[in-house]
């Protein structure tokens, strides 16, 4: 890197606490844990750095206790919205004349705010209102929030540098990142509080100003991360923090002439209907809009009868049931060849029988419920039908409860039919499905494996036969844009494996990496000449 662009320090993943009995941290976190489950938090809106309330209430409720109010939240309209895009508008000229390192300054600082005092309450509010246990709460809330605001300050660093251009004797090109025009929209999901932290800050982080919409079942631990990035000196109007329905934020941002991006996870319909949306109106926006969304999955395992039988039995568990399933990454459509089959069923179904489930509060649990009412009755009604279904079988599993939380009970389909619907629709929720392939169908399993979802997000590939796992690697190039070999299809981690998926899955971006950074920016190149040419003829057009 060119000594006149200032460096930032190369980051390092943050270390995973264990909140193991007797550590300081579990302390910290079950206290944290009790005081917020009592506090019964008031959140408002932020706009321009003004706390903003509407009367239209929304709750905050706890997946796995479900009948006992965590929060309130005041919810935005369209009138909310129009102020949060004049807030925008109004903090863009400050925000983008700020030098790229200060705008760093106070994403690093907001991680280390995040690494310290606020960690205990960032992941108490992940594990209430989403269900996370201590773990899956400090791999996103803490870890992975962490690493995406210290990694991308130093991805900018490195893209501002990156892209200069050569210059001839005379003259001096430069290139200017300039942030969008326009305020950029950012649609956040209930499953990740780091993503909800990564889609408004990335977009700031390069110059422009936000609109941010969390979603409704995740507004407590969005609206942590709100106070961490004003406790970190971000200044007024740079997000705006609007909470409220789809319809009601949605519709009022996409109409907006002053639309110039939409940094969205969440699901492939909603995606789909943002963009038609966008694009049935292109002619109103001064810019073409830059759409970014990463969406759905239907993730796939396969294994090859030289897959070590253990290992393939714990990346199906921790894959398909960590977090109840419910991530993008999740393994949800499994291929086993029938002579591991033999080895393995008894050993699966036992292991997936004895998985604690319960509240998130319980650390011995090793999962908690499902997001909401609809999540479960969607993830119900799939066994139901499978159970009722000649074509395929509920090995293990299947129970479902509502009656103090959304519990359902980790399950394993066994489907004869390699099209089942449950080996081709999202579910997003704790239900895997295993279909078993005769030993020596390995090609036509892998034409199964790419051909049978219109997903491309992630999946794994288990063999110790390297042929094999060669012949999966190039014949599933584009089957998933995480690819994972002997390991399970979930975990990306910030600075190592960029996240992202094509297909029905998104536009893969790879939120975490300088790809996705460079979308919102849109390049300017300047040219200089310190002594011009003053005649118009060239030397060729002489007589002799």
């Amino acid at each position: 890197m060119p000594d006149s662009i200032p460096t930032v320090p190369h980051p390092r993943n943050e270390p995973v606490l264990s909140y193991a009995p007797a550590t300081a941290e579990r302390a910290a976190l079950k206290a944290e844990l009790d005081r917020l489950a009592g506090a019964r938090t008031e959140i408002p809106l932020v706009i321009g750095g003004e706390r903003v309330t509407t009367g239209d209430i929304g709750t905050c409720v706890q997946p796995h206790d479900r009948h006992t109010p965590l929060a309130t939240y005041h919810k935005a309209g369209p009138a909310q919205v129009a102020l949060a895009i004049d807030a925008a508008r109004e903090a863009k000229p400050a925000w983008e004349a700020m030098s790229w390192e200060d705008r760093c300054a106070i994403l690093l600082r907001a991680a280390e705010l995040l690494a310290g005092k606020w960690r205990a309450t960032a992941n108490a509010a992940t594990m209430l209102n989403q269900s996370k246990t201590a773990h899956q709460a400090e791999i996103d809330s803490a870890c992975e929030l962490i690493d995406f605001w210290r990694f991308n300050p130093y991805y900018a660093a490195k893209l501002y540098a990156d892209v200069q251009p050569d210059s001839a004797p005379g003259t001096w090109n430069r290139v200017e990142l300039r942030p969008l025009e326009g305020f950029v929209f950012a649609v956040t999901p209930f499953n990740f509080t780091s993503i909800a932290g990564n889609l408004p800050t990335a977009p700031a982080l390069m110059g422009n100003t936000v609109v941010w919409k969390p979603a409704s079942t995740a507004v407590l631990s969005a609206w942590i991360v709100m106070q961490v990035l004003e406790e970190a000196g971000l200044p007024p109007g740079v997000i705006n923090f609007v909470p409220g329905s789809g319809a009601a934020v949605g519709d009022a941002a996409l109409d907006s002439p002053e639309l110039a991006g939409i940094h969205f996870t969440g699901s492939t319909d909603v995606f789909r209907a943002m963009w038609k949306r966008t694009a049935n109106q292109i002619d109103r926006y001064r810019s073409y809009p830059r759409i970014v969304g990463e969406t759905g999955g239907k993730d796939f395992i396969v294994a090859h009868t030289s897959a070590d039988p253990d290992a393939l039995v714990t990346a199906i568990v921790r894959g398909g049931f960590e977090y109840q399933g419910q991530k993008c990454s999740a393994a949800s459509r499994v291929y086993v060849p029938n002579s591991l089959w033999l080895r393995i069923r008894d050993q699966l179904a036992d292991t997936t029988r004895d998985l604690t489930m319960g509240d998130v509060r319980d650390f011995r649990n090793f999962m908690g419920a499902v997001i909401d009412g609809a999540a479960f009755a969607k993830h119900r009604d799939a066994i139901e039908r499978a159970r009722a279904d000649s074509d395929a079988e509920v090995l293990v599993g299947g129970e479902t409860d509502d009656s103090t939380g959304w519990f359902v009970r980790p399950t394993i389909i066994v489907a004869k039919d390699p099209a089942y619907r449950t080996m081709q629709d999202e579910l997003f929720g704790p239900i895997v499905t295993v279909y078993v392939y005769p030993d020596t169908h390995w090609d036509h399993a892998l034409d199964l494996v790419d051909a049978t979802s219109p997903y491309g997000l992630t999946g794994a590939v288990f063999a110790a036969d390297r042929s094999a796992i060669l012949e999966a690697t190039r014949r599933l190039r584009h089957a998933a844009g995480n690819f994972y070999i002997n390991d399970k299809p979930t975990g990306a981690v910030v600075g190592q494996q960029p996240f992202g998926g094509s297909r029905a899955s998104g536009t893969n971006d790879k939120a975490g990496s300088a790809l996705n950074l460079l979308r919102w920016t849109s390049a300017r190149t300047i040219k200089e000449t310190f002594a011009p040419p003053t005649d118009y003829r060239y030397p060729f057009m002489a007589d002799r």
